[in-house]
């Protein structure tokens, strides 16, 4: 009841009023609840009541979490690196540039502080809501803190992987509040050796979990005989995580004052600055007045994009109010030359803005971007793969094939994000862009859809990424898959730049077109447009270009409609004015940059080690379920280079031979079925994993089966993936266990 109230009292009001609130309601409160507890019998003696869950144990094998450290105990004992769960939670993704420092401009830190942390997103290999939270915009942030109240605040990998994946830091949050606060942080501060070894319990942390520092934020009064020994825990942390993560993060959370008092100072001063000077940055609270940007810019110096001056999204007393106006706040932040901290972005979900959470987003974000201005640029290196897929939907497909006809989500899986501009002012040429859950997809969750009315000589373009991807002497292969209604066409314009020779802009279409030409130095004829048979509807457009010397500095989609090619139907299609504008529909599946060098040679299956352990049988009479953890690596030893891996099982029958030669591809996916008087049994796509490990769970088995095979594919960071038949695998036999 009490942390029920606490809760509802922290949405309206400030970090102050609320301590104080929190104390006078603990005096009142508590006693009551006390009273109540004696007076009302034990459900637990109620024989109709359902037994209470048994507590989470990390050590036992479980559906893989991400899940935070509570205690200094178990911070300090390091139980978490011999859990079930620790190898799952590693990030796989490289930041990249890896080891690189923050640029020297202002900034754009995010705190997402969503519903308390951990939610659809502590499930490590996806859960079942399409309508989780999650964020896209990645192109206009710096650094992503993953924000909860819990002591030790470990980011769920999938945040790290996709964060890095767009250039984005990740950092983890150490928190201490209320009374319970207090006393973990005298203990922590008793001596300088405790404060060193706590420290390094942190680096060791952030260094194995693969993220990439910590905001610290004590709203804890802290004796003022330990401000040396905070000092040293700050100090000690932001060297050690230095030595052993270069480009890492240690930021201070405006709160603790060097006289030790809990004190908002909502500004860069004197009582704040030497914690702001062993480590790389504060966070500074969100009530501050105009001209403090100002004046913590100039007490910063040199170090003034440092500074990271708060904004509550809420708008709980921040300065302009938060939630549709935090660009006020954005504006004033960047015309002082310091960087901004926004806090809880969730604000657009957990409120549910209409129209909806998709639309709502992209429009909050478009504030964003207009005041502050896009921070990332990609692609940035080769091989380059965008499917748009936003990490939930209600589908999965490969290369065409649809796999999956469910709800889930998992923010791992979300490729790079386009750039797409907020349009509010719809015109007879308008074409809805969006990045669409429902329509089929070629390959993940999601795609790109353009939809809305075009006239016949008139083409809409769409920015889809800014990029800074220089051109060496290789040609370079662009490939993307297209679905289309009646004369819709889709291509690309590719803008290039060099210093010696200027801009050049290309246009990638499926057919000669004169139509606008004039607006691009030339026209590239696409490949012959190829249909495969695993993706119908999809054509796959491909073509190689030369541009040494060149950087790729952004790519856009080109909406179209076909043109009759003769003279005659030319005439005939002017004079049908009355079909104009007509109706357009086309969607983009994928977009693949790479050159001829980069394709990916998969080891064969005898190349991998795969062994299933944890095995456990559950279910009832004429019904078995088995849950195990399946785990491979390369024989060599060597680390893999694969980012990605999908799991797919195949239920083998009695005595069921498998033909000679028979391919298990993907379009074979789908349930038993029979043909010529006999079963055919193919394979079910269970999931993906990013670390060389998956766990079933509560796997239904039919009786009829003898053997279980499970299949993992190694995918590449082009969008490639291995064929089955060739890939690794795990045979499990049923019959006997």
């Amino acid at each position: 009841m009490l942390r029920l109230l606490l809760y509802f009292l922290r949405l309206f009001m400030t970090r102050r009023t609320l301590l104080y609130l929190h104390n006078f309601f603990t005096s009142i409160l508590k006693p009551i609840t006390n009273l109540i507890a004696k007076i009302m019998p034990n459900q637990s003696d109620d024989h109709n009541s359902d037994p209470p869950p048994p507590p989470f144990d990390p050590s036992k094998p479980s559906i893989p979490i991400s899940y935070p450290i509570n205690s200094l105990e178990d911070l300090d004992s390091a139980s978490y690196f011999t859990s079930f769960h620790y190898p799952f939670n590693k990030s796989t993704v490289p930041l990249h540039p890896p080891n690189s420092a923050l640029p020297p401009r202002p900034r754009l830190l995010v705190c997402h502080d969503m519903q308390g942390g951990y939610v659809d997103d502590k499930w490590i290999q996806g859960g079942h809501n399409s309508g989780a939270y999650s964020i896209w915009h990645w192109y206009l942030i710096d650094v992503f803190v993953y924000f909860s109240h819990n002591l030790v605040t470990l980011p769920p990998p999938c945040w790290t992987n996709t964060a890095h994946r767009h250039g984005v830091k990740v950092l983890g949050t150490f928190i201490t509040e209320w009374d319970e606060g207090a006393a973990i942080c005298k203990k922590l501060l008793s001596t300088k050796e405790s404060a060193h070894k706590y420290a390094e319990r942190l680096a060791e942390l952030a260094v194995a979990l693969g993220f990439d520092g910590w905001l610290l934020n004590l709203e804890v009064k802290v004796d003022i005989g330990q401000i040396p020994n905070l000092k040293e825990f700050v100090s000690h942390l932001t060297q050690t995580i230095h030595s052993s993560l270069p480009g890492s993060l240690v930021i201070w959370y405006d709160s603790v004052t060097t006289d030790g008092e809990l004190s908002w100072q909502n500004q860069l001063n004197e009582k704040n600055k030497p914690f702001f000077d062993i480590s790389d940055g504060i966070f500074i609270n969100y009530t501050w007045k105009e001209d403090y940007p100002k004046l913590s810019a100039r007490v910063a110096g040199d170090r003034k994009f440092d500074v990271y001056m708060g904004i509550d999204v809420f708008g709980r007393g921040t300065f302009g109010g938060g939630q549709w106006t935090t660009n006020v706040a954005l504006d004033v932040i960047k015309k002082d030359d310091v960087s901004s901290a926004v806090f809880a972005p969730g604000w657009v979900y957990e409120t549910k803005q209409p129209p909806d959470f998709q639309t709502a987003q992209n429009c909050w974000w478009a504030l964003v971007e207009k005041s502050w201005g896009i921070v990332q640029n990609y692609p940035k290196v080769l091989p380059f793969y965008s499917n748009f897929d936003q990490g939930r939907g209600n589908h999965i497909s490969i290369d065409g094939a649809q796999v999956l006809s469910t709800q889930w989500n998992n923010i791992s899986s979300q490729s790079f994000q386009p750039f797409l501009e907020y349009v509010d002012d719809p015109t007879s040429n308008t074409i809805d862009v969006r990045v669409d859950c429902s329509e089929v997809s070629f390959s993940g969750g999601g795609n790109l859809t353009f939809k809305g009315t075009l006239e016949a000589n008139a083409y809409v373009s769409t920015r889809l990424f800014l990029g800074e991807l220089f051109m060496g002497g290789l040609p370079v292969r662009f490939t993307y898959s297209v679905k289309s209604e009646g004369n819709s066409q889709l291509g690309l314009s590719l803008e290039f730049s060099s210093e010696m020779e200027g801009k050049k802009k290309l246009l990638l279409a499926s057919q000669e077109t004169n139509q606008f030409s004039s607006k691009f130095d030339e026209t590239i004829v696409l490949h012959q447009p190829t249909k495969s048979d695993t993706a119908p509807g999809w054509v796959i457009q491909e073509s190689s270009i030369s541009m040494n010397g060149y950087t790729l500095t952004e790519i856009r989609a080109i909406c179209y409609r076909k043109q009759p090619e003769n003279s005659e139907h030319k005439s005939e299609a002017r004079s049908k004015t009355t079909q104009d504008p007509a109706e357009y529909f086309a969607v983009l599946g994928h977009i693949s940059i790479s050159t001829s060098i980069q394709n990916t040679e998969f080891p064969p299956s005898t190349s991998w080690i795969v062994k299933g352990k944890d095995v456990e049988w559950g279910g009832s009479q004429g019904s078995k379920t088995l849950s195990l953890k399946i785990s491979w690596k390369l024989k060599d030893g060597w680390s893999s280079r694969f980012p990605r891996y999908n799991i797919y099982v195949e239920k083998l029958i009695k005595q069921a031979v498998r033909p000679q030669g028979r391919k298990l591809e993907t379009r074979a996916l789908a349930p038993p079925n029979a043909r010529n008087g006999k079963t055919e049994v193919s394979g079910e796509y269970l999931g993906e994993s990013q670390v060389e490990a998956f766990y079933v769970s509560d796997f239904i088995i039919p009786s009829a089966i003898s053997s279980l095979k499970y299949i993992i594919q190694p995918c590449d960071s082009g969008g490639a993936s291995q064929v089955l038949d060739d890939a690794p695998f795990f045979q499990f036999n049923v019959e006997g266990q």
